[in-house]
């Protein structure tokens, strides 16, 4: 598990992605297509019944041509034009509904291709966003399910009528002289070669371009996201002229995929069409001569140019299934993606009621994008039933990898993790996280309501019990004072927001989840004294009854903490009470000694 993109199947950098050049992964979506099968079907008969309608108007030019204009076929020549206004009226009512279904299912698949989406990403490991950044995530779930969405809403259907256009057409063709048809398919390889040839281009360069774009998007997202350290260090010109820099190279592949494109689609319509103007030619010998009518050339004429119009669409649509293809692959290596924390196939179930206990036995941890580093070494200690133990240290010292391994966020390199007896490794993750409630240091809040970011911890919570978890944390402290008390928004990642404030949302979440293992990881730091005083009491009243774990940075916060476990470059170096750890002059008398003073007021 120490080798960072192993297990993940998503290659980040564009550069040594292996290259490919077929249509092969767009033959993912087939599953999600044929879920519609009565609407496919639907389409494809009415697609059927528009390129009928449209092959029998030659037909009738050649009926018209060779029996004349004269006033003795004036009854004739009427009859064909009410059945041709028939057909005309077959034809529009059977293309709308071609539209129709085939537009329908583009947009279902394409609404099931982003549920599948995310639906894995939800499920995949904390070690696949340390490789993958979120903006190239966003621009595979957003940019390319677009892409796939004009495939199936224009470029499918065009493709699908104008690929059963030519093979009437032909069939026409051949039906009405064979002698022409002949001359004609001589040009098909000169049709198919420059498809083979340019479409693996372009597929390359469709690819590249949505790999150029992803980058400028992932870089604008990151920066929106830290947009004020952005304009307090006067960095704006700057950044600006880095995104500039990364959309022109964007607009410079994709301007060389436009022009391989357009160098394509002119190569067959030059092939196609010069083609029918040869034949053309040489059926005007054959009339001269009496081999052939009039309205047999004519209606030759007409076909081949049916034929010649499919394939000239069919070049423009190709490289809309290249750009399709390239999105379809990139969202496959996303929905190929395996999470490296799976449950296990017979996972064991935990006791109940909860013991809530927590042991690590000679654990070694390093994180996958660090397999040297490693974070914690030979690591072992106990948390009873009901204990408080806190988790001190300096910075970097392995506080929060032991939050991560507890949560199976990750899995240890060596040792073992066990949660109420049970190795975390033999337990289902969600089971495991049912009863564990954390109130991480960088708080997270949602977009929505003040009341919504409480909710978060348990959906199905009453009314009453969301108040009451708001009052415990002192949410309602602030709430009130909001333009719509609890129904406020609070904007992206809760702006509007106080970090405190923010803070005190995440103890309200995570009282309301009421598990009895509880995680803090410095609750308090981002509030002002008077606040820290309020929600430590609520914490005070919160912990009782549970296993609580608190790491600290202000020791003063876990003075009374039953335990404290002192961490130095992730070992295990000290361990014991506040007053016996001050005793010891370790590190911990160290650290408490530059913290504390006036007998204790940090």
């Amino acid at each position: 598990m120490n080798e960072p993109a192993k297990g993940n199947g998503v290659e980040s950098d564009p550069k040594r992605r292996p290259k490919s050049s077929n249509l092969q992964p767009l033959t993912r979506l087939f599953p999600l297509v044929l879920h519609y099968r009565g609407r496919l079907l639907m389409a494809l008969v009415s697609l059927v019944l528009a390129a009928g309608a449209t092959l029998a108007v030659p037909l009738a030019v050649r009926r018209v041509i060779d029996h004349g204009f004269s006033g003795a076929s004036a009854g004739f020549i009427d009859q064909y034009f009410t059945m041709m206004l028939f057909v005309v009226g077959l034809l529009a009512l059977a293309s709308a509904a071609r539209f129709y279904f085939v537009t329908w299912i583009g947009e279902r698949v394409v609404a099931d291709l982003r549920d599948a989406v995310f639906g894995k990403l939800m499920s995949l490991s904390s070690s696949f966003f340390e490789i993958m950044r979120s903006g190239e995530v966003m621009s595979r779930l957003t940019a390319d399910t677009t892409q796939i969405k004009s495939l199936f809403g224009s470029s499918a259907s065009v493709a699908l009528r104008n690929l059963v256009m030519l093979i009437g057409s032909v069939a026409m063709m051949v039906i009405t002289s064979p002698t022409l048809s002949g001359l004609t398919l001589l040009a098909l390889p000169l049709i198919v070669l420059p498809l083979v040839i340019f479409g693996r281009k372009v597929r390359a360069l469709s690819r590249l371009a949505q790999d150029t774009l992803a980058e400028s998007a992932a870089m604008a997202q990151e920066t929106l996201g830290a947009v004020t350290t952005v304009q307090a260090f006067g960095q704006q010109a700057n950044v600006a002229g880095q995104f500039s820099d990364a959309t022109h190279t964007a607009f410079d592949a994709a301007q060389v995929r436009t022009k391989a494109r357009a160098f394509l689609t002119a190569a067959i319509i030059f092939i196609a069409f010069g083609s029918v103007v040869m034949v053309l030619w040489f059926g005007a010998q054959e009339v001269l001569a009496d081999r052939m009518t009039g309205g047999t050339l004519g209606q030759f004429v007409l076909y081949a140019a049916f034929a010649a119009g499919a394939m000239g669409s069919l070049s423009e649509v190709w490289g809309e299934l290249q750009l399709a293809a390239g999105a379809a692959e990139r969202l496959s290596e996303l929905l190929d993606s395996e999470p490296q924390i799976k449950a296990p196939e017979i996972p064991v179930a935990l006791p109940d009621p909860a013991p809530a206990t927590v042991e690590f036995g000679n654990v070694e941890f390093a994180y996958p994008t660090r397999p040297d580093d490693r974070a914690l070494h030979d690591v072992s200690f106990s948390v009873a039933s009901g204990e408080t133990v806190a988790i001190v240290g300096p910075s970097g010292a392995g506080k929060t990898s032991i939050f991560n391994l507890i949560l199976r966020f990750y899995d240890t390199s060596g040792g073992g993790v066990e949660v109420d007896g049970v190795d975390v490794r033999k337990v289902d993750p969600l089971a495991l996280r049912e009863r564990i409630a954390i109130v991480p240091q960088d708080t997270v809040v949602f977009s929505g309501s003040v009341l919504d970011n409480i909710r978060f911890g348990r959906p199905d919570a009453s009314p009453d019990d969301v108040m009451a978890a708001a009052r415990a944390a002192r949410v309602d402290e602030f709430a009130d004072r909001l333009p719509a008390g609890y129904d406020t928004a609070v904007g992206e990642r809760g702006v509007t927001l106080s970090g405190g404030q923010r803070q005190r949302l995440a103890i309200a979440r995570a009282i309301l989840a009421d598990r009895p293992i509880l995680l803090l990881d410095e609750a308090t730091s981002a509030l002002d004294a008077e606040s820290e005083t309020l929600v430590q009491e609520a914490l005070d009243q919160l912990i009782t009854n549970r296993t609580t774990l608190v790491i600290a940075h202000r020791l003063a916060t876990v003075r009374n903490a039953d335990r404290i476990i002192v961490l130095d470059a992730g070992k295990v170096v000290a361990e014991g009470s506040h007053a016996a750890l001050m005793k010891k002059d370790g590190l911990y008398a160290r650290l408490a000694k530059l913290q504390f003073t006036d007998g204790g007021r940090q």
